[in-house]
């Protein structure tokens, strides 16, 4: 079954330039899998040219074990960027040393996770100020419990529907503040949940202050852990986001939140497996959620489709986010069966015009008239032109990165938070901007998509205006300082470092 699942993929600027480079997850050996010669991750590191060169071995983080996903977060609070690669069997934390190379410390901070180890998120669950970690986990499974799932006349292996394998509980991890973490997933509540979980988002859907978590479920009920000062209780089920709207559970792959509607409330998608349709959840202000993705066309357009990586960004820079989604089914023998399914897919690019979603994929470029059998995604602006751009891993193939050129002639602003008081990361903030007519919100989240990691830069779309009015960041507990920003230049990238302003 891990097979079919990986792998995922990260931007992150390891070094510190300000280019985002791009980190590869791999498939490796483990208990059912030797390969010959060995296959390891790969970080490339950004020419800053439109080319990337392969600095794997110098870095120190080829990992080699059989690779899910990437989460990037800057742990310690150094400035530098930390990465935490889940795998199959034991994961591993690399400590970003400041100098391009990479510490296993694995061991020390006591993150290995063993066991099948899927997304993993860093946020800062309690608002001590530290990056904390959730590591989502699949299934119960190793080569000794491995199901046949195929035709058993001629031995032909199927992939398995997970609905034949146990559920398990998920990781929390709290960051202790020297080096080390501990689990803390019983005494928060997370592990009295059983799932089968591959995507998560961390978010406020109550805008109270406390992140809560977003969990994306195979075969079983969808998790939305509710935040109750560092405590957390599974209220899904409540909220209507556990099962279909035909009360069944789906086979929930990838994940995203983000203010659709600018609202001011946090709304929630997950992306399913054909038949099921993906759900887009409109924030109803009360802790329930309405599937909008029918009303909206966003049913009709995914029921025959398999989702796996999918964000929110503002693809045009007009203002409104808009949504791509990355897919491909999970069976490579579907066709055989299911004559409307095929096993690579089409990418799907869907364009916000402020009361709905338009499909706009058969215009968006050559790469969306292709089909590809594609996992992780993540969204980064690798040549920092404002526009930002989209990494997929694609399952047994290469990787695709598409160059957005989309959003010519509309101006931008990017802004990367540092927090100090609050997590370094930022994670939590609330960004406002006002340019001229145009005012927007945008809730800084964690994670998202699957088994990937996105640019830490937000970039705020500002459609025909030519300079942003007012700006104003309130960061994250427990900080929660209001900085307030007026008559920005616009087109560039600024650093905004809590309680000491722009750099």
């Amino acid at each position: 079954m891990p097979e079919t699942t990986g792998a995922g993929c990260a931007f992150l600027d390891y070094d510190n330039d300000g280019w985002m480079d791009i980190y590869l997850v791999n498939s490796g050996r483990c208990d059912f899998f030797d390969p010959h010669p060995p296959l390891r991750n790969a970080l490339y590191r950004n020419n800053r040219d439109g080319t990337f060169t392969d600095i794997t071995e110098k870095a120190g983080v080829a990992a080699g074990g059989y690779g899910m996903g990437a989460a990037v977060g800057d742990y310690n609070g150094d400035g530098f960027p930390d990465l935490y690669v889940s795998q199959y069997g034991r994961s591993i934390l690399y400590r970003n040393n400041g100098d391009g190379t990479f510490t296993d410390v694995t061991e020390k901070a006591g993150v290995a996770a063993p066991g099948w180890a899927s997304s993993a998120v860093w946020f800062d669950y309690d608002n001590d100020g530290k990056l904390d970690l959730f590591v989502c986990r699949f299934v119960d499974f190793d080569k000794s419990k491995n199901k046949f799932c195929g035709d058993k006349q001629t031995g032909q292996n199927y992939y398995c529907v997970p609905i034949v394998y146990n559920p398990m509980p998920s990781w929390l991890f709290h960051n202790n503040g020297d080096g080390t973490f501990t689990d803390v997933s019983k005494e928060t509540g997370i592990s009295q949940s059983l799932g089968k979980a591959w995507g998560v988002v961390a978010t406020d859907i109550n805008n109270d202050g406390w992140m809560d978590l977003f969990v994306a479920n195979d075969t079983v009920a969808d998790f939305l852990f509710l935040n109750q000062n560092g405590k957390f209780e599974d209220i899904g089920l409540m909220a209507d986001v556990a099962f279909s709207q035909e009360g069944l559970p789906r086979s929930s792959m990838g994940v995203d939140s983000v203010d659709y509607d600018q609202d001011g409330w946090q709304d929630l998608f997950v992306t399913n497996v054909d038949q099921q349709m993906y759900s887009l959840y409109r924030n109803n202000h009360d802790l329930t959620f309405d599937d909008m993705a029918v009303p909206l066309g966003i049913g009709r357009i995914t029921r025959l489709m398999s989702g796996w990586g999918i964000k929110f960004f503002d693809y045009d820079n007009d203002g409104n986010v808009d949504l791509f989604l990355a897919n491909g089914h999970p069976d490579d023998q579907i066709e055989k069966f299911s004559p409307n399914v095929t096993y690579e897919e089409p990418f799907i690019l869907l364009h916000n015009n402020g009361h709905g979603f338009d499909d706009v994929s058969s215009g968006a470029g050559p790469a969306f008239a292709k089909r590809f059998a594609s996992r992780g995604m993540a969204i980064g602006d690798f040549n920092n032109d404002g526009a930002v751009d989209v990494l997929v891993n694609v399952n047994n193939g290469a990787p695709v990165l598409l160059k957005n050129v989309a959003a010519h002639g509309n101006h931008w602003l990017g802004v990367r938070l540092i927090g100090k008081t609050c997590n370094p990361d930022a994670i939590g903030a609330r960004i406002t901007w006002q340019a001229g007519d145009l005012k927007r919100s945008r809730f800084k989240t964690g994670g998202g998509s699957y088994l990937s990691s996105h640019d830490p830069r937000e970039v705020l779309g500002l459609g025909e205006h030519a300079k942003i009015d007012k700006l104003e960041i309130r960061w994250p507990r427990p900080s929660e300082r209001v900085d307030v920003f007026t008559d920005l230049a616009v087109d560039r990238y600024v650093t905004v470092v809590e309680s000491v302003g722009l750099k």
